[in-house]
């Protein structure tokens, strides 16, 4: 009763401090954002750090997940009928593009519960479905055909962890595609550029109003 309650309380934090507008590269989506995106980062940070809250990443469409998004609506053979994970999938922009590319099913991990929320409630705005899990999946391997995932590069020992996790599942037979808007940590020199877009993003979070974001496939065994 308690977890539910917390869920419910999640959810109407989320409805109250975001809107439902379309993502600016992927207008077919719709996602639960924040219009005041320092007010929101603010108040995660000073008010709610109390009781552990990360950031709300989840609030915003990122230019990696932007990108990646495009890519996977506009080459929906990446996806289609297959098992898909979403890894690090925030507000779940980019398991919904999947997801309406006709994959089989779609996973969508996030380690945040606000995540896990806002990815359900984003997920039954477009019509899909999507499995929300709220859990760290680094090192595990449950046979996803394709694994996406958008900004994971920012952090340096993050980075160096998931690639070579991504890695052995690239090696295994997984197709690996990252979308990433130059982050510092992303290892150009074990990924094949795919496409390019120029993103629009939110200028309170980023050096730019427009992005240049590329989706990357990491190699697997020669």
């Amino acid at each position: 009763m308690s977890e539910l309650l917390e869920t419910e309380d999640r959810i109407g934090f989320i409805r109250a401090h975001t809107r439902l507008l379309p993502v600016p590269h992927a207008p077919e989506i719709s996602l639960h954002v924040a219009e005041e995106a320092t007010e929101l980062w603010q108040k995660t940070e000073e008010e709610l750090a109390t009781i552990g809250l990360p950031p709300p990443f989840w609030a915003f469409a990122w230019a990696g997940g932007q990108a990646l998004a495009r890519y996977v609506l506009d080459h929906p053979e990446t996806v289609r009928g297959r098992r898909v994970l979403d890894f690090a999938s925030g507000s779940g922009l980019v398991a919904i593009a999947a997801a309406r590319a006709g994959a089989a099913s779609v996973v969508a991990a996030d380690i945040d519960a606000f995540a896990a929320a806002a990815i359900g409630l984003n997920a039954a705005a477009n019509g899909v479905s999507v499995v929300p899990r709220r859990e760290d999946l680094i090192g595990r391997d449950e046979g996803w055909e394709t694994v996406l995932a958008g900004d994971i590069c920012y952090e340096r020992a993050l980075a160096g962890q998931v690639i070579d996790w991504l890695t052995a599942l690239a090696w295994r037979g997984a197709q690996v595609l990252i979308g990433d808007p130059g982050r510092s940590y992303l290892p150009k020199d074990k990924l094949v550029e795919v496409a390019t877009y120029q993103v629009p993003v939110t200028r309170a979070l980023e050096d730019a109003e427009i992005k240049k974001s590329s989706v990357w496939r990491l190699a697997g065994a020669p």
